[in-house]
């Protein structure tokens, strides 16, 4: 995992999270040498977090959502 300094980050952070996406390895950014945050790329499939709970079991219909 890469390590950088939270000014680094700051002045360059287009270019590392584009780093960390098309390298999909994460960045460890640090102030005054401690751990601040950790920018890890995202998961390929967001979580179906109702599908993963009731599958099959829930359905909504358009008509609900409109109001």
């Amino acid at each position: 995992m890469k390590t950088i300094a939270a000014g680094e980050f700051k002045a360059r952070c287009l270019r590392i999270m584009e780093d960390v996406r098309t390298k999909r390895t994460p960045v460890l950014i640090t102030k005054r040498g401690k751990p601040l945050a950790k920018l890890a790329p995202p998961d390929d499939k967001p979580p179906d977090i109702l599908g993963d709970v009731w599958p099959g079991r829930l359905r909504f219909s358009e008509t609900w959502f409109r109001r």
